[in-house]
């Protein structure tokens, strides 16, 4: 008798192979049989007319925090991924002294903007070193999870209050201590190390990421750090990728430290095709240096919800908000469905030095209506400016009655990234490049504005069902393959991602024709009653970590197979013999 038997269902195997029927068979976490099986199983699930494909693997998060208290890892486990990827940016929490929590918390909160309160209140912080907090996070969770070492983190911890100092360099002697950090973190189980060169990055002061202006000296010291421990790979983001010296800066990293690289790419407004040059100038430091740099792309746009009660809306800047602002949610919507309010908020313009709030204000053409479900590929008539010229009343009339929609829930959808022309073309360019990966969902973060950790789940649907031209279809083998198998491979994780004997069973069995990513919704379920947006879907049938079902049609089981993965993963001997 089998631990598990997948019955019947549409094996999508995350190799890229035409999809076939089959059951799936389970033992001891691992997938033993894929074929006929006649043997029972201790558990069954019945999978006709499903697909059976492997769990996805997501290379970019930032449960750093969220891991000590939230066993689920939530909303990413909800949208059939089965292992994390957490640390990107640069920002985490390890390695620390109890004098820099404060100020880590601050950085976390400004870059990717996680309540601080939160975070504060959230963490036992019964760590120092990064190989402590692994220690302290190493516990049963519902999915699996890896962490990289932050490089915020790890410049303050060595350089002290200097390290916070972005224009700041270290001694020699810190210099040396940093690679050594970085060597011991690998040796510890990280997967690498992550750093970030974006001035939008910033602490929640405003003050720049530590290692905005690093030096090519410091990075390639890091770099080292790896080469040390001869393991790890490197996570990258840059806002000067479009000038010779970075692509120089990139191609002395990975020299040094011999081992892969991803970098984020996404498209600007302001420069809408330079995303193409930047990938081929990746892929010609990719051969030069004959070691693997791979472009971490979103599957769709990456763009904020606005409401009354998240971080943006259209009224923030309107001088008749600034009363309400601070209000309880619950008295704020009651002033705000007042007729008098709502005609003096309309009366007003908006005062802002800020060019993203006056976007937000004002830029009713790029500001949409969500729907529901969620339709991540507005046309113009979605607009809020079509939409208030067709009802001949004003755009912000309208995005005022549609957040007062819901009881005052209502949400607009306003993208800032990968979506130049008014439509995803790019990202699908993005998406067909062998040289990419799917990612930047940011689970974890972004609690106020953004719940991009459904990547997943759109990935699926729009660009493997749902696509108003049906030829831009990809084929929903090789979809899977691009969250699986290839995600894997980018962070050395070789031991799963695909429905095939021998591999770790990681696995989701999905009712495609009912797959969709819910309506976000805004809950208060987080530490001290900290506000998240949270967004569930629909047709996941099951989700299997190390071969126990964890989630049935979005709801947890209990079970908690999942473990932090410590290190990368060869291919299974059960393969290679």
């Amino acid at each position: 008798m089998h631990d598990l038997v997948i019955r019947g269902g549409t094996v999508v195997d995350g190799t890229g192979s035409v999809p076939r029927r089959a059951d799936v068979a389970v033992d001891g976490g691992t997938i033993t049989v894929v074929g006929v099986v006649p043997e029972a199983g201790r558990r069954e699930i019945d999978a006709s007319g499903k697909l059976v494909a492997p769990g996805f693997v997501d290379i970019h998060t930032h449960y750093d925090g969220q891991v000590t208290w939230d066993t689920l890892l939530t909303p990413s486990s909800l949208h059939g991924v089965t292992t994390v990827v957490m640390g990107n940016c640069g920002v985490g929490f390890a390695p620390v002294k109890p004098e820099q929590r404060d100020w880590l918390i601050s950085l976390m909160e400004g870059v990717e903007d996680i309540p601080g309160s939160v975070l504060a209140e959230g963490m036992s912080w019964n760590w120092e070193s990064f190989p402590d907090y692994l220690d302290a996070i190493d516990t049963p969770h519902a999915i699996d999870f890896a962490a990289q070492l932050p490089h915020g983190a790890l410049r303050t911890y060595v350089m002290g209050e200097r390290g916070g100092d972005h224009l700041a360099r270290p001694t020699d002697a810190e210099m040396d201590r940093m690679r050594d950090l970085v060597a011991e973190a690998v040796e510890a189980g990280a997967l690498g190390w992550s750093t970030s060169r974006s001035a939008v990055h910033k602490t929640s002061a405003g003050e720049p990421t530590p290692s905005l202006t690093a030096s090519r000296e410091e990075l390639t010291g890091l770099a080292h750090g790896l080469a040390k421990a001869g393991a790890g790979v490197i996570d990258f983001i840059s806002d000067f990728m479009d000038e010779p010296e970075e692509m120089e800066f990139v191609s002395a990293i990975v020299e040094a430290a011999q081992r892969p690289m991803s970098v984020s790419i996404v498209q600007s407004d302001r420069a809408p095709d330079k995303w193409r040059s930047l990938l081929d100038g990746l892929a010609e430091v990719s051969a030069q240096q004959n070691i693997p740099i791979t472009g971490q792309v979103a599957p769709r746009a990456v763009g904020v919800m606005l409401g009354w009660e998240l971080s943006w809306h259209p009224f923030m800047a309107y001088p008749s908000y600034a009363a309400l602002a601070d209000l309880p949610r619950e008295e704020r919507v009651v002033q705000l469905s007042r007729p008098e309010v709502k005609a003096a908020l309309l009366a007003e313009n908006p005062v802002s030095d800020s060019e993203f709030v006056q976007r937000l204000s004002t830029k009713f053409e790029s500001v949409y209506l969500l729907g529901d479900p969620p339709n991540y590929e507005p046309g113009p008539n979605d607009s809020v400016a079509a939409l208030a010229e067709r009802s001949g009343v004003s755009p912000v009339e309208v995005a005022y009655d549609a957040m007062m929609a819901q009881d005052g829930r209502g949400l607009l959808y306003f993208p800032m990234l990968n979506y130049a022309g008014g439509n995803l073309d790019a990202v699908r360019e993005m998406l067909a490049r062998p040289d990419t990966v799917p990612a930047l969902g940011d689970g974890g973060a972004h609690c106020g504005a953004i719940c991009d950790a459904s990547f997943p789940t759109t990935l699926l649907t729009h660009w493997g069902r749902d696509h108003r031209n049906p030829e831009l279809l990809f084929p929903i083998e090789w979809l899977i393959k691009r969250h699986t198998v290839d995600t894997a491979a980018v962070v050395g994780l070789l031991d799963r991602g695909q429905v095939l004997p021998g591999y770790r069973a990681d696995l989701n069995v999905i009712d495609f024709d009912r797959l969709q990513a819910d309506h976000p919704e805004v809950l208060y379920d987080l530490p001290t009653g900290g506000r998240r947006l949270m967004q569930t879907a629909t047709g996941y049938v099951a989700t299997v970590v190390a071969g126990e079902v964890v989630f049935e049609e979005g709801e947890h089981t209990g079970a908690l197979p999942g473990r932090l993965v410590r290190g990368s993963r060869p291919i299974p001997e059960s393969i290679t013999r």
